[in-house]
């Protein structure tokens, strides 16, 4: 047993000390940012930004929303060869920027993924995604994908410390997904107790990441436009969104009145009712570690979308950074023990 007595810090630890700017606008700001991936060798330029790979998110109907926006999405993996390509043959080339192939670790998954991709060669971004990115097995299935994809630019994760950080890029990973038991319908921190504030999570596996060239997903966590901004300003070179955009039209889950109010279903894709769905159950030697929510049914995704580039361009102003590239370094966090006055409720 070992006790670690640095503090770590989630969004709620922290607000960005503004500074002098010569900016008049957020119109201003560029949300764009282009990066090379250190191993598959490709480039791409967007707005780093990501729907999270969950059937209630990741959905081809945000896809296609999102694109508009150079937005990218990590589609769910449970989508067949046949609708990856349906849904492909409906599209211009520019989808290929905004879509990630997603997959978990088994034979099938591989198997499925190297047929999609396969069939549809222009896509580029893998999503290998677990719960337990401290697997040997996680970390022998990035290498074999990397072995014989070597062209595509992988994700892996999640974990939430450098050195494991490190350990998946040397082994064939572009990107690191940064995050255990932050997101609003997870409960691993409850079952397990395991967990990283997200926030230093994102601090210091960005530092790592960095340092070998790769980059870092801060995946979970934000409830608001200003938690986006200050995952960008603690290094993160993408922010992966669940909860704020799920619930629109675009977004997947079962919808229903109740009440004169109108909510759609969001769960946590170690849920229950995930699992129940796509597993055939709960098998009887682990728990559940998701929850079923229900939310009120929030539209079309455009004005979500909409408010999150807003609040991140404005971010930049208080600051005084041109660009997002320029955000982290320009950010100063100050611990707080209050983020807003919530005597009329929250926003």
């Amino acid at each position: 047993m070992h006790i670690e007595n640095d503090v770590k810090l989630g969004f709620k630890d922290v607000l960005i000390r503004p500074k002098r700017s010569t900016l008049k606008s957020r119109s201003q700001v560029s949300v764009e940012r282009t990066y090379q991936f250190v191993n598959s060798g490709q480039s791409w330029t967007g707005v780093p930004i990501i729907a999270a790979n969950m059937d209630t998110v990741g959905t081809f109907e945000m896809a296609k929303k999102l694109a508009e926006y150079k937005i990218l999405t990590a589609v769910h993996k449970h989508y067949s060869t046949e609708e990856w390509r349906s849904f492909l043959a409906e599209q211009d080339d520019s989808i290929y920027q905004s879509i990630m192939v997603s997959s978990g670790t088994s034979q099938a998954d591989f198997d499925k993924v190297k047929t999609i991709i396969e069939q549809n060669p222009k896509l580029g971004f893998l999503c290998i995604d677990v719960a337990n990115g401290y697997s040997q097995h996680f970390v022998d299935f990035l290498r074999q994908a990397r072995k014989a994809l070597p062209k595509i630019t992988i994700i892996a994760g999640n974990v939430v410390t450098g050195e494991m950080t490190e350990e998946l890029i040397m082994s064939g990973a572009d990107i690191v997904k940064v995050g255990i038991g932050p997101g609003s319908v997870c409960t691993t921190r409850v079952k397990t107790g395991v967990g990283y504030p997200q926030l230093s999570a994102a601090i210091e596996c960005a530092d790592a990441a960095h340092g070998l060239k790769g980059h870092i997903i801060s995946d979970g966590g934000c409830t608001c436009a200003g938690d986006v901004s200050k995952a960008f300003g603690a290094g993160s070179d993408f922010v992966m969104l669940g909860g704020m955009l799920a619930g629109h039209d675009e977004s997947g889950g079962e919808i229903f009145d109740r009440d004169g109010k109108t909510y759609k279903k969001f769960y946590g894709m170690s849920s229950s009712t995930a699992m129940n769905k796509h597993a055939g159950g709960v098998a009887n030697y682990r728990a559940s570690e998701g929850k079923t929510v229900e939310m009120l049914y929030k539209g079309p995704v455009d004005n979500t979308v909409q408010d999150i580039l807003g609040g991140v361009r404005s971010t930049c102003t208080y600051v005084g950074a041109a660009s997002l590239k320029e955000l982290s370094k320009r950010t100063t966090f100050i611990r707080v023990q209050e983020q807003e006055n919530v005597v009329y409720g929250k926003e």
